[in-house]
């Protein structure tokens, strides 16, 4: 999957290693929605959530869209025919007025957001989707406060996310290369930066880069600024995954970051050295989601 997605989101959605399908019987839908191929030369992607119950997807492809809708990351999803990668879509979407709540606090993690479960039963809808899941013993990593002690910085505001009122105007583009908004984080090729994030969603960012669920056994609280600095694996996966932020930030194309170092640390060399953490390989059980069946979606 290529580098430089954006997710912008009124609350904090990521994936975690244990997830959950919506609970039984109908689960709710969109008002309306419109699903159409992106345009081919299109640069950048985006899943954004704005004030008044809209979806905005941009140039993402189903995958990734799977991934949004069941809080899960990429190596969470197992079966499916190659285009679920390779074509990119556009979606826009919006809810029932006055259907979506407003946070009262923190999300679950463990739990997909209402306008998560909306965009499972658009690709149900739209794409035939159809999946079940499966427990499966596989390797994961657990990150602790290396011995050196803690080098991650807290941020000096530790005042909490506030979503947008209902009907506030859409937020300012965050554009490749300027100043992060807070609450924000992005990742490039070999590069992260996160301003104003708490730990929860910096793990679930390093889960996508390393390919593993990430367990924090830190038991770090409040909101981090990071700085990472990495010379990535040259397979295919390796620290190239994309960028997320929760904050105002807008969508934004693929972040080129610093010049890779080809004598540089490996990433998890560069925890300990730069944010002085440590990630222990392990086992532990991790949920699958299985595509059964999909099909590309018709014309609206």
């Amino acid at each position: 999957m290529r580098a430089g997605f954006l997710i912008v989101l009124a609350i904090i959605v990521v994936a975690i290693p244990i997830f959950s399908q919506a609970t039984a019987g109908a689960k709710p839908s969109f008002e309306v929605a419109t699903v159409k191929p992106s345009d081919p030369g299109q640069r950048g992607s985006m899943i954004g959530m704005q004030p008044g119950g809209r979806l905005v997807i941009s140039h993402v492809p189903l995958r990734a869209m799977l991934t949004f809708a069941y809080s899960i990351r990429d190596f969470q999803v197992a079966g499916g025919p190659s285009w679920m990668t390779s074509d990119f879509w556009d979606v826009e979407a919006r809810a029932e007025e006055g259907s979506i709540p407003q946070p009262a606090g923190p999300p679950d993690p463990g739990k997909p957001s209402p306008m998560a479960i909306r965009l499972q039963s658009l690709l149900e809808d739209r794409f035939q989707l159809k999946t079940h899941t499966e427990t499966r013993d596989l390797p994961i990593y657990e990150l602790t406060i290396a011995k050196s002690g803690l080098k991650m910085r807290l941020s000096d505001d530790q005042t909490p996310y506030k979503p947008p009122e209902r009907g506030a105007p859409p937020p300012s583009p965050l554009q490749a290369g300027g100043q992060m908004p807070r609450y924000s984080l992005r990742t490039g090729r070999g590069n992260l930066e996160a301003v104003a994030m708490n730990e929860t969603n910096i793990v679930q960012t390093l889960s996508s880069l390393v390919g593993r669920i990430v367990v924090d056994k830190t038991g770090l609280k409040g909101l981090y600024d990071a700085k990472l600095q990495w010379t990535p694996d040259p397979a295919p996966g390796g620290g190239s995954a994309g960028a997320a932020g929760p904050g105002p930030g807008g969508p934004a194309g693929p972040e080129p970051g610093p010049a890779i170092d080809p004598n540089g640390p490996s990433i998890f060399t560069a925890l300990q050295e730069q944010l002085g953490l440590k990630l222990d390989s392990t086992k532990g059980p991790v949920d699958v989601i299985v595509v059964d069946n999909v099909q590309k979606p018709s014309e609206n």
